[in-house]
């Protein structure tokens, strides 16, 4: 090969070597993208569910939910509509939650009557209404769960409020059963037609029927902090069915301390030395849990004063702004010690100061744009570098003519409740649409008294009528893409 020919496989090898890296950083980006996205929404933290237990490290082979068990949403008003039977534990769309065997997942051990069920919620969103559903008595927890599987026991209306960080209801669980059940949990938003979703894998306790559990592993032991003669720990708590009495901490083995909380700081220890820990739950008839597993902790060479700002926050976006508000949300900054809490700024002005990575902004004027930026702030009052900007705009405030009903507009944006004509036809929006045709898209109900034919790729809500071969059949249940006349979802209407 003469120089011109090995110059020219060369550049030409360097351009395809630069175009590999080049698709590996686009990659990252949007790994982390999406990792800064994934900020929100609920999980069910007491009883554990299965979400959070990936979490925790409790449940394995988990997927992307191990990271964020909040996040299990998927389409809304359940059993009536929502994601197919057989996924509904994923919201339809984390296949690893779907699997369904006797032994598959971690049991959380419930007693019968009166329990108390925690959500810890990212991002509080307007709510209808909170579900929980148990197995029936005769499930097979060997088959794909389906909704003839599940009975109703507890429901709360909240009538489109915003709920707290926080919320618990008290329902009373069934005592005519024992053994392996599923709980149900679901979370229906009011503004947008969607709902989050969470199994609780129990085995429940009745009538002194079922087996008597040891108390769940302590979960995610961690390092809060550490000086050069302390080391701060904390972990997730643990369940059981007589309740937890205290925490066993463990130091290289030897017992050194006993708490109820779920931390502790051991003191009076070398500098720059390793230390190794484990934690043991202890339930109120004195049964142990297996350890944690172990954490290896070093305290540092010498106290140093904290100088050190926490990271900017990032990835700050609004999931259902209003005519008067726009939430916000953002990925939680880093820290060598902790953050505190967070400044945010509208158009420069401070509006707010929160502990959570998220806020709503209220009292704002329709069709306006704002801008935000986010600070976070540590311990010892170091402030982080501002956000990157983030604008948002609210709603424009419709028109209000008495019985008007507005033609579709593929540019506008659509919540649960707006209605439009389309084709002459009218239609209601199920949840948050925009550029989706009402006569083929799953967020549009048809309102009109007419029957549209069968279309294989739309999904159907139970009581919808379809034209299909010059009849009309009657969806039982929710469906998509199950033929009519074939498919024992359908009935034969006329």
């Amino acid at each position: 090969m003469d120089n011109v020919g090995l110059r020219n496989t060369l550049f030409s090898k360097g351009l395809s070597l630069l175009f590999m890296l080049a698709m590996m950083l686009v990659a990252g980006a949007a790994t982390l993208v999406f990792a800064e996205k994934a900020s929100a929404h609920g999980y069910i933290e007491s009883p554990a569910s299965r979400s959070y237990l990936c979490k925790t490290g409790q449940n394995t082979g988990c997927g992307q939910i191990q990271y964020e068990p909040q996040s299990v949403e998927g389409i809304g008003s359940f059993p009536q509509s929502g994601p197919a039977d057989g996924e509904f534990t994923g919201a339809g769309r984390y296949p690893e939650l779907y699997t369904q065997t006797a032994d598959r997942w971690t049991k959380i051990t419930l007693q019968g009557g009166q329990n108390a069920f925690t959500w810890n919620l990212t991002a509080p969103h307007s709510t209808a209404e909170w579900k929980y559903y148990i197995t029936k008595k005769d499930w097979n927890p060997n088959k794909p769960l389906s909704r003839a599987d599940l009975e109703l026991f507890c429901s709360f209306q909240d009538g489109g409020k915003r709920p707290p960080f926080t919320v618990t209801h008290s329902c009373n669980v069934p005592t005519d059963r024992s053994g392996y059940h599923i709980i149900l949990g679901v979370w229906e938003i009011a503004d947008t037609g969607m709902a989050f979703y969470q199994a609780i894998d129990v085995n429940l306790i009745n009538n002194g029927t079922g087996i008597v559990e040891k108390p769940t592993v302590p979960g995610n032991v961690i390092s809060v902090s550490q000086t050069a003669t302390s080391i701060e720990l904390g972990w997730t708590k643990s369940v059981a069915t007589d309740g937890i009495k205290q925490y066993d901490v463990y130091r290289d083995g030897k017992l050194i301390a006993s708490t109820k909380e779920t931390g502790y700081t051991d003191k009076d220890l070398t500098p720059a030395t390793a230390y190794s820990y484990t934690v043991v739950a202890v339930d109120g008839k004195g049964k142990e849990s297996n350890a944690s597993k172990a954490l290896t902790v070093r305290t540092k060479a010498e106290d140093i004063v904290d100088t050190e700002a926490p990271t900017a926050p990032a990835g700050i976006m609004t999931h259902h702004p209003t005519e008067t508000e726009i939430d916000l949300m953002w990925s939680p900054s880093r820290d060598n010690v902790g953050v505190v809490k967070y400044e945010v700024y509208r158009d420069g002005s401070r509006v707010g100061t929160v502990a959570q990575p998220s806020f709503v902004d209220k009292g704002l004027t329709a069709g306006t744009s704002y801008t935000y930026t986010v600070k976070a702030v540590d311990a010892a009052g170091n402030i982080s570098e501002e956000s990157a900007p983030f604008a948002a705009s609210t709603k424009e405030k419709k028109p209000e003519v008495p019985g008007e009903i507005a033609e579709w507009d593929s540019s506008t944006v659509y919540v649960q409740g707006d209605r439009v004509l389309y084709d002459g036809l009218e239609f209601v929006a199920k949840w948050w649409v925009t550029g989706e045709k009402p006569d083929h898209s799953d967020a549009w109900k048809l309102v009109s008294n007419v029957v549209l034919s069968w279309d294989s790729g739309k999904a159907y809500d139970g009581g919808a009528q379809v034209n299909y071969g010059d009849k009309v059949y009657e969806a039982k249940w929710w469906t998509k893409g199950e033929e009519p006349g074939k498919a024992d979802v359908w009935k034969l209407v006329k």
